[in-house]
């Protein structure tokens, strides 16, 4: 009984690695094929996990809350809304606004067959356009039904929405986009989320630590895969340059 109970506990963590490695995979498969989607998953990952450090949230949380941000709008690679995302020629007709509403389940179904390790990840993503006040899409959930990862997404998401070009109109400054941000407290966005992350110390920290992820980093960083961890995992390669400055899981914020 010992020696099949260690040979099914080498068979667990054999499929973790390749779960793991999936995950390493299609950061590569979004990078590969859209640049620009790439670059802004990376600055709402940098965001979100800022902002889940604010809250105090602890290590295995705090994954959690990357994995979905790294992975919220994979959906958008999907041959059918490609070419809608990029199109440079104004505002979205009607019915692209209906094909790009679906790229949360888009997403989410491409992360299902990864959901026995991460089962927080296809829920997520699926709810990162959902609102508090339950006018979201595509379930209309509200307020703490939504999932807290797609909650610190939808904040990050915006923000980064607001302050980055679009296809429609210029990037705004930080402060115009805490504005907007500010005035979505309680109807689009958590209260108590918004709050913290609207919290001086918080909201610069965020703008740094945007900026800085916004820089492309090498392929092939520190992977902690197969190195006799507890739970292997993947660090992702975007987050290289921040470990080397702040440590595993980066910087904490001093207690409020």
């Amino acid at each position: 009984m010992g020696v099949l109970l260690i040979r099914q506990r080498r068979e667990y963590r054999r499929s973790e690695r390749l779960a793991a490695a999936a995950l390493e995979t299609l950061l590569d498969a979004i990078d590969a094929n859209d640049a620009v989607t790439g670059a802004h998953v990376r600055r709402v990952a940098a965001c979100s996990m800022t902002l889940a450090r604010a809250a105090h949230f602890d290590r295995s949380t705090i994954r959690s809350i990357e994995r979905v941000a790294l992975f919220h709008d994979i959906g958008k690679i999907h041959e059918a809304l490609f070419d809608i995302v990029h199109d440079e020629d104004g505002e979205m007709t009607p019915e692209e606004r209906r094909l790009i509403a679906t790229h949360p389940q888009r997403g989410a179904d491409v992360l299902q067959p990864l959901s026995f390790f991460y089962p927080e990840l296809p829920e997520g993503v699926l709810a990162h356009h959902e609102r508090w006040d339950g006018s979201g899409y595509p379930r209309k959930l509200k307020g703490e039904r939504i999932p807290l990862a797609a909650r610190i997404v939808a904040i990050a998401d915006s923000f980064d929405a607001i302050t980055h070009r679009r296809r429609y109109r210029d990037g705004r400054t930080g402060n115009e986009a805490a504005m907007m941000i500010a005035a979505g407290r309680g109807t689009q966005f958590d209260p108590a989320l918004t709050d913290l992350f609207l919290f001086p110390p918080v909201f610069a920290r965020i703008q740094r630590d945007m900026r800085q992820s916004n820089v492309p980093r090498a392929r092939g960083g520190d992977r902690r895969v197969g190195q006799g961890l507890e739970a292997p995992d993947v660090t992702f390669r975007w987050r290289g340059g921040a470990r080397a400055r702040h440590g595993q899981d980066g910087p904490r914020e001093p207690s409020r």
